[in-house]
């Protein structure tokens, strides 16, 4: 959201892509080049496969007729990664953070859709 409303006011001073994304910033996504959308998929991809592997049951234990069946250790949300040790030990104020979580990402994508709105 910050990038989206200042990125056009530090045009030309950015380290990112030698300073060459410019104009409004609805066409600063065409203007990435192709290379670093390679990376970006293959990154998204690893983290999506690690993700499958610790959160599902493999295929060949798979009973027949439940496809897609989820661990009973895996708790969706939960990915392990907590660096700064945030996540509450308790599981119902562990549900309750997530539900938190999803509310503001809810609330940020309609806020995108205003920008890109705006901008159209």
């Amino acid at each position: 959201v910050v990038g989206f409303l200042v990125g056009e006011k530090v045009e030309g001073s950015s380290f990112l892509f030698d300073a060459s994304i410019q104009g409004p910033a609805i066409t600063h996504i065409p203007q990435v080049p192709v290379p670093f959308w390679f990376t970006l998929a293959i990154a998204i991809g690893a983290l999506e496969l690690r993700r499958a592997e610790n959160g599902w049951v493999a295929p060949e234990d798979l009973p027949i007729g439940k496809p897609g069946l989820l661990l009973d250790s895996y708790v969706p949300g939960d990915l392990g990664f907590d660096p700064l040790g945030l996540k509450p030990s308790d599981a119902e104020e562990f549900n309750e953070m997530a539900t938190r979580e999803l509310q503001n990402g809810r609330l940020a994508m309609l806020a995108a859709a205003g920008f890109l709105a705006q901008e159209a």
